[in-house]
């Protein structure tokens, strides 16, 4: 419910004060051994037992191997009283055989008819179900790793951690788990094989580890360790360890996943019915390959590359004048994505991935062929990336990425890329450094943070450049960030995404966030006196002279936080400024007049908690809109009634009326998946937003046979919806004429040489 903060930063000057002090405390973790770090005593540890004989992966423990392994139960609680001892039992043990990692987790309930388990599907969203989740620092550098996440109906998701409190959920490892039932609560085996991690080969090998259970009916989190309330389960400085591993060789295989696809194209019109481009049918091959050239470096190879899986966009209606911001879903650019951010996500960052083979309207660009290379070498973490794209693009773009490690979790970093070819009218280039220095002082987590990118562009005189420095304070009690931005004229990653030059800009908020312990509320968050503040001055004046501002936007939260339940409300009031230079249209139609205009608004929200069958989330907000009123509805419900059916629907709604003219504007979605098991599902995406007039369809089934083998089948469509369109939907006519059309199958099949 609560908006997505961007990257948060503090000023340089209450940087300078903070600095000294943080890096002694943080030096003095860093340049002793773990034992005196902690006051003379290891971090807690519980050794792997090696297997004797086959290990089944069904969910039962009951192999002679489980009764003798070591194992931990000592879970605390994080939520809602830190500390605490877990309400439940839970009991988690570990065994390695010649090829995998075997951790078994006993979760006991005293409660079963209350267990929370609506999802089934690959990658849904299991935390509002009763789950279990692991954390894996096969590196052993408590700044990397991998989760690994079920729910009692064996459902799977994962992610890549990429960097701290950043978790790359879009990674999709190679692993399974199987989950069994009983009066007595509900058993997880996970099966992870080693050649889905990343370690350092040799005897002695010891992982962090750590694991969280969630009680969903409680709203209770529990962890072994990091269970402080301002740590966390990715908080690894305070990880446990996986000690007894013996000997690890990560066996050099090479990974080729061919493919083979088929598709029918239907022509495509445009809302008159006119013929844009004829219809056909084609068939499609391609291979990707992964090699581990280093126990710790990985090289993924694309030829023919193709996308047609990839879930639609989600269709936003754009009320501002600025570029909006769409999340990378294309599997060959997610694993191990985090070490390529730089700068700060959907504002201004120098790598965006999806300026490789999508144009500017999302449209597919053919890639003919690309590698990638990531790793770690020692205190190095390495990442390149290179492509050449066909059709109407025909370029060659590449990128290097270093970082060194510095302290226990910071580091410092470059970047640089370049695109050429003979699609590109002279050669573009970017590039830059960067720091981040996460930091715990006398238990207080403090992030300062700075990064510095220039551009060389053809047509474009110098080499613009673009930085951003301060700091970040994510605490219990208070919640804190400021930031301040130069971004200049003529600053164009071609490779990247910006959202404004010619800027100074400043962001920043201090939440207070206390726990009353009455009428159910968990914790309160307030933005009193001092508001969330976003401002955007011209490049030439500055954020401290309002005379100055193109833009800003402050809300003050007069009353806000989370119940005992998981529900949450908010109430709002919000004062925004923009200052257009020149006319721009804001909806069909209807342009906003240069000018300078102010405009107060206020909103409110609601949002039950996701673990209830039915969840509802609710926004409204109402006032001044530039030289006008506008009153804006958001409404969001899910139905999770069981584990094989999940129906949601959304719908956004704007009624204006400006001096330029009158509007509503109307976004909805339909989402409905079904799960035939935990490999086999069905997902249904309808779209309609009445600024474009269409609606689109998008179904996809998605199967996997074996781990590693996949079966796609697609079919998108999109249909006219004007009053003014010759096949207008819903009509038979419409129905037999879309604007566009196709259906998709595709196969994957793993082999490892």
């Amino acid at each position: 419910m609560t908006k997505a903060r961007q990257i948060r930063t503090l000023s340089l000057a209450a940087l300078a004060t903070v600095i000294p002090g943080t890096l002694c405390a943080q030096r003095d973790t860093a340049g002793r051994s773990e034992a005196e770090a902690r006051g003379g005593q290891r971090s807690p540890a519980l050794a792997v037992r090696r297997a004797t004989g086959a290990m089944r992966l069904d969910g039962h423990l009951d192999e002679t191997d489980w009764a003798r392994a070591d194992s931990i139960v000592d879970f605390r609680q994080r939520e809602p009283i830190d500390g605490a001892a877990a309400s439940e039992r839970t009991v988690v043990k570990v065994i390695r055989d010649a090829e995998a990692i075997v951790i078994g987790v006993r979760a006991e309930d005293r409660d079963m008819n209350g267990l929370r388990a609506a999802q089934l599907r690959r990658d849904a969203d299991l935390t509002a179900d009763d789950n279990v989740t692991l954390l894996i620092d096969s590196f052993h550098d408590r700044r990397t790793g991998f989760v690994f996440r079920t729910n009692p109906n064996g459902a799977m998701w994962d992610g890549q951690i990429a960097g701290v409190d950043n978790t790359n959920a879009n990674w999709n490892g190679l692993w399974d788990v199987a989950v069994t039932r009983d009066a007595g609560g509900w058993t997880a085996e996970f099966r992870i094989p080693l050649s889905t991690l990343r370690f350092r080969s040799g005897a002695g090998a010891t992982f962090g580890f750590n694991v969280r259970r969630f009680i969903s009916r409680k709203n209770e989190e529990v962890l072994w360790q990091s269970w402080g309330r301002t740590q966390g389960f990715l908080q690894q400085l305070n990880e446990g360890e996986l000690t007894g591993l013996g000997v690890l060789e990560r066996a050099r295989n090479i990974e080729l996943r061919p493919y083979a696809l088929a598709r029918a194209v239907a022509t495509s019109r445009d809302s008159s019915g006119a013929r844009i481009a004829e219809g056909f049918a084609d068939g499609k091959l391609g291979l990707d390959v992964k090699s581990a050239i280093s126990p710790t470096l990985t090289i993924d190879a694309t030829v023919n590359t193709d996308f047609a899986q990839v879930e639609a966009d989600r269709q936003i209606v754009n009320l501002t004048r600025f570029p909006l911001f769409f999340p990378e879903k294309r599997e060959f650019f997610l694993e191990s994505s985090g070490i390529f951010d730089f700068g700060t996500p959907s504002r201004a960052q120098l790598f965006y991935s999806r300026r490789i083979g999508l144009d500017t309207l999302g449209d597919p660009v053919p890639i003919l062929g690309g590698a990638r290379l990531y790793g770690r070498v020692g205190a190095w973490t390495l990442g390149a990336i290179d492509t050449r794209t066909g059709g109407a693009d025909q370029a060659n773009d590449a990128l290097v990425r270093v970082k060194h490690d510095l302290l226990a979790r910071s580091f410092i970093g470059a970047m640089a890329m370049q695109r050429s070819g003979p699609g590109v009218h002279g050669t573009e280039r970017a590039g830059g450094i960067d720091v981040d220095l996460p930091l715990v002082v006398r238990g207080f987590n403090i992030e300062p943070s700075f990064w510095l990118a220039a551009t060389q562009t053809p047509g474009v005189r110098g080499t613009p450049v673009a930085w951003r420095y301060g700091t970040d304070m994510p605490n219990d009690l208070f919640d804190n960030f400021v930031s301040l931005y130069r971004i200049e004229s003529g600053y164009h990653p071609r490779l990247g995404f910006v959202r404004r030059t010619g800027i100074w800009e400043t962001t920043g908020h201090i939440n207070f966030q206390p726990r009353p312990g009455v009428l159910g509320i968990r914790r309160l968050d307030l933005t009193i006196p001092i508001p969330t503040w976003d401002i955007i001055a011209d490049e030439r004046g500055s954020v401290a002279r309002p005379r100055d501002w193109q833009t800003a936007n402050f809300e003050w939260r007069f009353l806000g936080g989370t119940f005992q339940s998981g529900d949450q409300f908010e109430a709002n009031l919000q004062r925004f400024m923009d200052a257009p230079a020149e006319a721009f249209e804001i909806f069909r139609d209807v342009s906003i007049a240069p000018g300078r205009y102010w405009w107060t608004r206020g909103e409110l929200q609601y949002s039950t908690s996701p673990r209830r069958p039915l969840s509802v989330s609710s926004q409204v907000s109402w006032g001044d809109f530039y030289d006008g009123r506008n009153t804006e509805l958001r409404l969001n419900v899910a139905w999770r009634g069981g584990a094989h059916v999940i129906l949601g629907a959304d719908i956004d709604r704007n009624d204006a009326r400006l001096a330029g003219g009158r509007f509503t504007a109307v976004q909805t979605s339909v989402r409905a998946e079904y799960a035939f098991d935990t490999r086999a599902d069905l997902l249904l995406f309808l779209q309609y937003n009445n600024e474009e007039n269409r609606f689109d369809i998008q179904s996809r089934v998605h199967w996997i046979p074996a781990l590693g083998d996949e079966l796609y089948i697609v079919w998108n469509s999109g249909y006219a919806t004007g009053a003014l369109a010759r096949f207008r939907f819903p009509s038979r006519d419409a129905l037999s004429r879309p604007l566009n059309g196709a259906i998709v199958i595709k196969l994957v099949h793993r082999l490892v040489k």
